[in-house]
């Protein structure tokens, strides 16, 4: 069985940081991409950054460029996601997904090029 597992999310407040985690099971995770998605009530799933197979490429929407760092541990089917700096306006579920694609060095972006998703965590950041 295939399986995608977050943690890491809680309740901040604004300026904080959180470290959230993925791990795979049921696939090697490792030769895929892998992103982080967030979606807010009343809002559409959006990208929040994504990594190629191996780590060379990373892909940042631009409201969280500079804050968060997506990062991979293959040897542990484990991708990172360090949240700094956080806003209220980051509180959403934050789903991790595997990209469709074997061993595809980009870092996809759109939701329609993963297969799979974990089940969320909960972030949210107080004012």
């Amino acid at each position: 069985q295939v399986q995608l597992v977050e943690s890491g999310g809680g309740l901040v407040q604004a300026g904080d940081s959180l470290r959230l985690s993925c791990a795979g099971s049921g696939r090697d995770f490792s030769s895929y991409p892998m992103g982080w998605f967030r979606q807010a009530p009343g809002k559409e799933r959006e990208i929040v950054a994504s990594i190629g197979w191996n780590g060379g490429k990373t892909y940042y929407a631009a409201s969280v460029k500079g804050r968060f760092t997506i990062s991979r541990d293959n040897a542990r089917n484990t991708v990172y996601l360090q949240m700094n700096t956080l806003k209220p306006e980051d509180t959403a579920v934050y789903y991790c997904a595997s990209a469709r694609e074997y061993m595809d060095m980009s870092a996809p972006h759109l939701a329609g090029e993963y297969d799979y998703w974990g089940q969320g965590t909960q972030v949210t950041v107080s004012s």
